[in-house]
């Protein structure tokens, strides 16, 4: 078992976009636009994490690269009456690419937004019967040299 090796791939420009949703109870996305969740905002609270997710992505996922980052972006809002996306743009200069970074970032920000509302999500036998972390993609990946 290896890392890759890249030391032969010369560093330039790419950029990966990822995407994925959580889906939720109807009266929990309302407590969300209606700032009503007692831990916070979510919706805030995932896009920090998903950056944070994204620069650790190395220490996560075992033989994946630690990347110089550039920039991270991480965009996290109620995207229908049962759905919340996250999605997440990361660049870097370097010898490979960063779809594993904005992945990552996706895949925190969506627990993120799951641990900030699971207490509203639960039925009343203390099951969760609508939720789901769905759809985590790559949307994009582009190198420039």
């Amino acid at each position: 078992m290896a890392m890759v090796d890249v030391s032969g791939k010369s560093e330039i420009f790419r950029e990966a976009s990822a995407a994925g949703t959580i889906k939720l109870k109807a009266e929990t996305i309302d407590l969300i636009k209606t700032g009503k969740i007692a831990k916070g905002d979510p919706l805030y609270t995932a896009k920090i994490a998903g950056v944070l997710a994204a620069k650790k992505t190395s220490d996560l996922v075992p033989l994946c690269h630690p990347l110089p980052l550039t920039n991270v972006e991480v965009d996290v809002k109620v995207s229908g009456k049962f759905t919340v996306e996250a999605s997440a743009t990361v660049k870097t200069r370097a010898q490979t690419g960063v779809e594993m970074e904005a992945l990552t970032a996706v895949s925190v920000a969506l627990l993120t937004v799951w641990d900030m509302t699971k207490q509203y999500e639960k039925d009343a036998a203390g099951q969760y019967p609508s939720t789901t972390i769905d759809n985590i993609h790559v949307i994009r990946k582009f190198k420039q040299a």
